[in-house]
């Protein structure tokens, strides 16, 4: 696997960790990457199916939603079914968080000011202290106190932060402190102002999100520019993409975002050319190819894929492996930065799948 030097190194805010489940979230833990299931709850069957799916891509957490009560008796069924922590959603009734808790959900995802009565919050954290559950305080930019909205005209960054705090106080009123916090917005600038001044007034750890960002494409392109700011600066400890498609996408872009940063690795990366007149074989088709039939590998791996002599003996030196695109069929291909070989007449495909999944498989050996 080839390690060079980044050009800038991003220092990490510093947050107290806590643990959802058995994965660290904060201080010096990875930045977890999570998603939500979107399955009805009630059916066991099929939603153990969508995450042992999101398990397979490389998710560090799941969240599911738990409106009513069969929903959190099915919870302890899917819980015991999977490896991954499991975060319940609870958004209104007190007694599903309990009932969460009980069934052995890793964390509860609340807005304490939905919950209710200080009484409510007090027994919703006495359930996460007994049954070692961590809570996420979840603020909304769409479901904001009416107190606040009056106070500030309407929802805005300074809004969304003031709800947080008074949230962060009812739970260290009762004594307790394993929580993050998300202060969310589908407004890309409200959010990413929410989570600047939220970083800078408390150490617990954030979770990250542009809520409700939209399609595949377009929320995407929102997540990067709002969450990619974010981490540039240091901010985030858990995030999630949120995007009106399978939720394994989700995990895809998510790790995409923290690979392209550099701030986590996992699975292969294609660095390849957009092509021009120039490439000597189809590279849009071959890296759509060894994109899907790569996907299994989770070793992290630099793959380039370049139509050509114009950059790719650049981009190879770079790579784990590449291949360049050569006259009369004749592609170079590299190992470790170095040519290797000449590929003449074979399918270029299947050789770059053969030759990383042994790269792959030496890596993990060497680890």
């Amino acid at each position: 696997m080839m390690n060079h030097r980044p050009y800038r190194h991003i220092q990490r805010r510093l947050s107290r960790q806590i643990m959802v489940g058995n994965v660290p979230i904060g201080g010096d833990a990875p930045i977890a990457v999570q998603s939500m299931t979107n399955t009805d709850t009630e059916d066991v069957a099929a939603t153990v199916a969508q995450v042992h799916a999101l398990e397979e891509a490389g998710a560090d957490i799941v969240r599911v939603s738990c409106p009513t009560e069969a929903s959190t008796v099915a919870l302890k069924e899917i819980i015991q079914a999977v490896q991954v922590p499991i975060v319940a959603d609870i958004h209104f009734h007190y007694h599903r968080a309990i009932e969460a808790a009980k069934a052995g959900a890793a964390c509860l995802r609340i807005n304490p000011g939905n919950i209710g009565s200080r009484e409510r919050v007090r027994e919703v954290v006495q359930a996460a202290k007994d049954h070692g559950a961590a809570i996420r305080i979840g603020v909304n930019g769409g479901s904001l106190e009416r107190h606040l909205l009056e106070k500030y005209g309407e929802p805005c960054p300074e809004a969304l932060v003031e709800s947080a705090q008074e949230h962060m106080r009812a739970l260290e009123d009762e004594d307790f402190f394993n929580f993050k916090i998300s202060v969310k917005a589908s407004d890309l600038f409200m959010a990413t102002a929410a989570y600047q001044q939220l970083a800078e007034v408390c150490d617990y750890p954030l979770h990250l999100g542009i809520t409700e960002a939209g399609s595949q494409r377009i929320g995407t392109v929102k997540s990067a520019i709002g969450l990619g700011s974010l981490l540039w600066a240091g901010i985030g400890d858990t995030l999630r993409v949120s995007l009106a498609a399978d939720p394994v996408e989700e995990i895809h872009v998510g790790f995409d975002l923290l690979k392209s940063l550099g701030l986590r690795h996992r699975g292969v990366t294609v660095i390849a050319c957009p092509s021009c007149a120039r490439q000597q074989f189809d590279v849009i088709k071959t890296v759509a190819l060894l994109e899907d039939r790569l996907s299994h590998i989770s070793t992290p791996l630099t793959v380039s894929v370049i139509g050509c002599v114009v950059n790719g003996p650049g981009e190879a030196r770079m790579s784990d492996i590449g291949i360049t695109g050569g006259g009369n069929n004749n592609h170079q291909i590299y190992v470790s930065g170095l040519t290797d070989h000449i590929l003449r007449d074979g399918d270029i495909v299947d050789h770059m799948v053969a030759m990383i999944e042994a790269k792959a498989l030496e890596a993990e050996a060497a680890a």
